[in-house]
Formats: structure tokens, sequence, C-alpha cells
């Protein structure tokens, strides 16, 4: 890299390392691992290259494709996303949460929300929030793509997600660091670091953590992350937790680790801490700490309803609407406005209370709207795992299809049935198609569009 890093940085790193300090100087100015992981509930191919050895859905690649020009990328078949961060799988790799509820504190863009979200199944839930509105609609796009219809995407302070008192049976605070693990990949997070930045991001964590504490139930987990190497944001913030909650700290079921991975690990009272430096492990800079709140009675917390959202949907309409998914008995949906939203029956209670306490960007599946009784689908619907494809065809196009099609563009026609059709590319969904006589209406989103590249 043309930039340097930080004097500030290399003092403190030798000071914290020392000799090792040299060896992480010099991995940080070679290139970046490439890595994705792939979505276990929409098989499409086996990608080439080598698993990730803490996280079994992982996979390095050899080079970095162009990603915006793979359907299958588009239509969530894997998710692009740094090897270090897919530890927090490993974290919760004996646990059976199954039906259970996670909350991701700080979850934009949404890479860790999928973990979750495949964690918990359909008939579980995670809640992920994030502060920035805009980073809450791209959040809501990867959410969509994975295709799970079990999250709740929000854009609120952490102090109202700390109202739902003893909610969730894991809280993952993945916490606004001064991204020091970045250092590698991203030249600006060279430039944008500074002292007083890790100061601002140390007080911003002991506030996030406080209200996720209060979220977490007895017996809960409790994981926090960050992409920094410093002593203050990981560590530091691990004793400052150690300090304020000691008591109701407890440790959590021994996390295994293999040598070969190059994880530091250390304990910090009942936390069990893992560091991931670019010259021992192959991922960025990565740090996670997990322990457990003790088992107590805690009584389950509702903040008061602020608003009426959801109506609920019957008869002919129900009927129409639970023709499009594949076990509609195990479904309930509602109605914010015009647009119809598909929920498992398990969390619907737990969803109407979020989205009458909170700001809900998106959430379940957006099945569609419904004319004259009958439901025309939305995109996330095509996406969603338990979207029933065998209501209207199933077609799988070339590649060079799928491409004009991601962009909007006009495609044959004839391989398409008369009205509305699924667009798929080697056996996963990319979205929906109509088909009127001998030309077609690209149903492709414009906002998601791939520009010409």
């Amino acid at each position: 890299m043309a930039i340097p890093l930080p004097k500030e940085f290399i003092c403190s790193m030798r000071e914290m390392l020392g000799d090792e300090a040299e060896k992480l100087f010099v991995a940080l100015d070679t290139p970046a691992e490439v890595s994705i992981r792939l979505n276990p509930a929409k098989p499409a191919e086996v990608f080439e290259g080598e698993s990730v050895g803490w996280s079994p859905m992982g996979r390095y690649l050899a080079e970095r494709p162009q990603f915006t020009l793979d359907p299958l990328m588009h239509g969530g078949a894997y998710y692009v996303q740094e090897a270090s961060s897919q530890f927090v799988a490993h974290l919760l790799k004996d646990d059976d949460l199954d039906g259970g509820r996670i909350l991701d504190m700080c979850a934009a863009p949404g890479g860790k929300t999928t973990i979750y979200s495949s964690k918990v199944g359909r008939s579980g839930l995670v809640v992920a929030n994030d502060i920035n509105r805009g980073r809450t609609l791209a959040l809501a796009d990867n959410v969509q793509r994975w295709g799970m219809g079990n999250v709740v995407v929000t854009c609120t302070e952490p102090r109202y997600i700390g109202d739902f008192e003893s909610w969730f049976d894991v809280v993952a605070v993945d916490a606004p660091c001064s991204g020091e693990g970045m250092f590698r990949k991203m030249e600006e997070a060279r430039t944008e670091w500074s002292p007083a930045s890790v100061d601002q991001c140390v007080e911003r964590q002991q506030e996030i953590l406080t209200e996720a504490w209060r979220a977490l139930r007895p017996g809960g987990k409790l994981i926090y992350s960050t992409c920094t190497f410093n002593d203050k944001e990981d560590e530091g913030i691990v004793r400052w937790l150690l300090d304020t909650y000691g008591e109701e700290l407890v440790v959590a079921k021994h996390v295994e680790t293999a040598d070969e991975w190059g994880i530091v690990r250390s304990e910090i009272g009942p936390f069990q801490c893992f560091h991931f430096y670019p010259h021992s492990a192959r991922g960025e800079g990565f740090f996670a700490a997990v322990a457990c709140k003790s088992e107590g009675v805690a009584k389950r917390r509702t903040p008061k309803a602020r608003r009426k959202v959801f109506t609920i949907l019957q008869g002919k309409d129900l009927a129409e609407v639970s023709r499009w998914v594949d076990d509609s008995k195990s479904m309930s949906f509602r109605c914010v406005g015009d647009m119809v939203y598909g929920y498992d029956n398990a969390v619907i209670d737990d969803v109407t209370h979020i989205s009458e306490s909170l700001t809900v960007v998106y959430s379940g599946v957006a099945m569609g709207q419904l004319f004259k009784g009958k439901l025309k689908p939305e995109h996330p619907l095509s996406l969603f795992v338990g979207c029933n494809k065998s209501v209207v065809p199933f077609v799988e196009v070339s590649l060079e299809d799928a491409l004009d099609y991601l962009r909007r563009q006009d495609i044959d026609a004839k391989q398409f049935s008369e009205g509305i059709n699924i667009v798929a590319y080697k056996g996963v969904a990319i979205g929906f198609i109509k088909r009127i006589g001998a030309r077609c209406n690209n149903m492709y989103p414009k906002d998601l569009r791939i520009l010409n590249l």
C-alpha cells in the first residue's frame, strides 16, 4: 500500500506484541485473502477453493472474481465475507439454536446476520439493528438475498433495543471500532485512524454493550467482536465487562480451535478471547470474546406499543397468498399498507411487538400486493427459501440471459410461459419475470440492477 501505517499504531503494536509486531506490519502490506461463505439453504454447485478451517461453509478463492457479474451472488447462493469474520459461526457451532432468538446489535452490512439467520432456522428470529438508515437498506438487501425470511431489520439507538429485556438467547455486538484490522484491505482505514478515534470507540462500545446486556436472557450467550487489534477496544472492553457485570458472568462452553488456524487465544475471567492477526491466521484483523450470563429468573420485558402496524390477512386473500409458500400452515401473513409479509407462526407475536415499538426497515419476507384477488409477487419472494416454486414456471437461463435480466434488459421471451415465471441460474432463483405475448416484463428491481460493466 502507498499509505504508510500510522506512527502511533506502530508504537502501540510494538508495545503490545513485541517482536511479533514486525511480522504484523509486513503482513499488512501484502494482498488480502479473498473468501466467501456458501448458503446452506441454496446449494448451487461445488465452489472451487480451499475450505476455511473455522467455517465449514467458507471458501478461500485463488483470486477475486467480478462478483457483480455472478448471478449466484445476486441469488444469495453465497455471501462475500472476510474469513476471520466467519469465526462467529464457530463460536455458535455447538449451540442448539434452531428456533432461537439472536440479536445482532451492529448488523450492517449483514454478513454476520446471515450466519445467525441460517443458525436459527426458519422458525427462529434474528433482530438485526444498525443506527444508520443508509446502512440498514444495504443490510435489508443482503437479508433478502439470503432468503431465510426470519430477520427483522431495525434502525434505532441501542437503548431502545435494550428495552426488550431478557429477550434473546444470543446477543452479538460487532462493535464500531477504529478498524485497525482493515489496514490491509482499505487504504482509508489508515488515514481515518487516530488515538482519539480509539477513545471515542471505547466510549461507544461501552454504551452499546450496556444495552446488549439488558437484552440478553439469563443463561444466554454474549459475543463481542471488533475488527481492530488494540487492547483498549478488545481486552480492555472485556475487562470493563468483567468489572461491570462480574457476578452475572459465567464461562461459556469451551470453544475448540486448531493450532494450524493460527488464532491467538487468551482468557480474561470467564471470557474466552480470540485474536486474528494477518501474519498468523488466514484472514484480516479480528477479535472476538464470548461468555454467558448466569442462569436466573428475570422477567421478559416488552416495551409499550407505540403504534399498530399489522392487519391480518383472511379469507380468499389468505388462500391466494398461502399457495406461494411451501408450508403455508407454518406461516402467518400480515399486511402493512397494501404490502403482504410472511412470517413463521413461531415468531409472529415477537415480530408484532418489535414492529409496534421500533423503527423497522424490513422484516420476514415481502410477498407482494393483491390485485383483484391475485398476488403480484415482490422480488424477495423469489429469493425466499420457502417459496413454492411449483406455483409458476421455474426457468433455467444461460449466463448471458441471467446477466441481461439483472441489468433489466430484454431477454428472449420464447423460453418463458405466459404470465409470471421465476428466472433461475444453476438452480438458484434470481427473480421474477412476466411474459406478455411475444415480450417480457422484467420485474427485477430498478435499484438493484447491474450497471453496465
